[in-house]
């Protein structure tokens, strides 16, 4: 669908205004973001731009501002508005330009708080459709008239998929087909959950207007999403590279890979009909068609899905991401991914973004052994949480969260206000009790024992009640073992029998945890260790 802007003309013959469709409009056009039902960030310079005749004259008006620009031999031009206050009165942008006489109305335009969502599959899941549904998805979507909520989403045609044709382009685009969504229970199902909730918990404390912007697809890594020159100016960065190259092998053609996909489907239903008419077991099915380009191009989701919303003013960015990183191979680098997106994206924006994400939670199997380093998403979690080191960071720690057997976690209300909760403190600076989850300080080593401090740590408690779970420690033979642990002045006390002389602990260190170390907000202790061991 094209964007939304309401086009007047004036007509010498009649003082009467008429909406033309877009093929018809003078020079002057805006990107899909800047369009009907949108949200403009308050407190912020906010930019306005498109593209013109070269040389064209543009004006742009709101508010009660009035701001003009040049468009450059390209045809592109920009203008900045003066900070806003938040306004939840629906006004109207005007833009001008020089020929035609034509104005673009972008009408319904509310002033807000505006946030960024991205990542993979658990970004993207919808309230109901896309991946899944949330827990009781009818009665909340009956619910949700919000319609101070806004979301932009990509045309659907125009989503990138792991499942479809379409590849990411080689270098940044300037626009992609969207619009903005108005949340009300005929469209909320379309939102995503973790944007929606997220949403309506800063609404019920702000009490301003709420656009978020989603730019989510599943299935892909973290490389994806990092600009490739950002990539390339990292070293460290390479084994990315060769990790991607190797997935993605030369000459891969995605149109082919779909027709000898479609090819072994046709084959398979062949012989599916054949066992079931002969009262055999029907063959197993082979694996649908994944496009490798989008799921291993470095760069490539930067350049279709981020850049074309770039310099839309935004107070920061919310990151769901991780699953298609977090085998042991590839997380190690990881933490490094992380902090080149987030000054990439910083420096693209030109503003000091905020950056608040997700910490993986549990999922498979739970933890038999007291530190189980090599299991699915182990390393990541702790490279997750190395990202906090730069300014205006946070992290959501979700273990207590997750799902054994679910991948797409139906409780996204929870996850959701974890974020919440460290966004109205450290950006909004409003009272809230416990933001942030246990997070290890330090350890000291005594003899047979080990006394850990946390950050986060008031009301330090067994979250069920009964015993501390999850420690381990180990001696310099490196071989772990539960440990006795204890609550003792705002500490954890750790010993163990087997274990004379520490030197080593590890708290909640496998793909499923069994930790239960919760402060007075009952949110779990993120996961830590203070060995780099293997």
């Amino acid at each position: 669908m094209l964007p939304q802007h309401t086009v007047r003309l004036l007509l010498l013959a009649a003082p009467v205004f008429f909406s033309i469709p877009l093929s018809a409009r003078a020079a002057v056009r805006l990107p899909a973001i800047l369009s009907d039902h949108m949200v403009l960030q308050a407190g912020v310079d906010v930019p306005v731009w498109g593209w013109a005749g070269p040389g064209e004259a543009v004006t742009v008006s709101f508010a009660g501002q009035t701001v003009s620009a040049k468009a450059a031999n390209d045809g592109a031009w920009r203008v900045a508005l003066a900070p806003l206050k938040a306004s939840s009165a629906p006004r109207t942008l005007v833009v001008r330009g020089s020929d035609a006489g034509a104005a673009l109305e972008i009408a319904d335009v509310l002033v807000g708080e505006v946030w960024l969502g991205s990542g993979q599959s658990n970004m993207a899941m919808q309230m109901k459709g896309l991946h899944g549904q949330v827990d009781n998805a009818d009665a909340e979507i009956a619910a949700a008239a919000h319609p101070r909520l806004r979301m932009f989403v990509h045309d659907e045609e125009h989503v990138y998929s792991i499942y479809k044709l379409d590849v990411p382009p080689d270098k940044p685009d300037t626009d992609r087909p969207g619009r903005w969504i108005v949340c009300a229970p005929g469209t909320a199902a379309r939102f995503s959950a973790i944007g929606y909730y997220f949403g309506r918990e800063l609404q019920r404390e702000l009490d301003v207007p709420f656009g978020f912007i989603n730019t989510a697809v599943g299935g892909t890594p973290i490389s994806a999403w990092t600009s490739l020159p950002a990539q390339e100016k990292e070293p460290a960065l390479k084994p990315s590279f060769d990790w991607n190259a190797r997935q993605l092998k030369p000459g891969y053609d995605p149109a082919a890979a779909q027709k000898e996909t479609d090819a072994a489907k046709r084959a398979w239903l062949r012989r599916r009909k054949e066992a079931l008419d002969a009262g055999q077991p029907a063959p197993k099915a082979p694996p649908p068609f994944k496009n490798l380009a989008v799921m291993y191009k470095n760069g490539g989701l930067f350049n279709g899905m981020v850049a074309p919303v770039i310099p839309c003013a935004l107070r920061g960015v919310l990151w769901y991401q991780g699953e298609r990183d977090a085998l042991y191979q590839t997380a190690g680098y990881y933490g490094l991914q992380m902090e080149t997106l987030i000054k990439d994206w910083r420096a693209r924006w030109d503003r000091d973004l905020w950056f608040l994400w997700v910490q993986l939670p549990e999922v498979r199997a739970p933890q038999k052994l007291p530190s189980e380093p090599k299991g699915w998403g182990v390393l990541l979690r702790e490279r997750q949480a190395q990202a906090l080191r730069l300014p205006k960071t946070g992290m959501a720690v979700t273990l207590g969260l997750g799902d054994e057997k679910n991948g797409h976690p139906r409780n996204k209300a929870d996850f959701a206000r974890r974020l919440a909760f460290i966004a109205l403190h450290d950006v909004y600076a409003r009272p809230v009790a416990h933001w942030m989850a246990p997070m290890y300080k330090s350890a000291a080593f005594d003899k047979n024992q080990v006394a850990v401090t946390f950050d986060h740590a008031d009301g330090l408690r067994a979250a069920d009640g009964g015993e501390l779970k999850g420690f381990a420690i180990a001696g310099a033979d490196k071989t772990f073992v539960w440990a006795d642990a204890r609550i003792k002045d705002g500490r954890v006390i750790l010993s163990s029998p087997a274990v004379p002389k520490p030197v080593a602990v590890r708290y909640a260190w496998a793909t499923n945890p069994i930790g239960n170390l919760a402060n007075g907000g009952g949110l779990l202790a993120a996961p830590f260790r203070t060995d780099d061991w293997e």
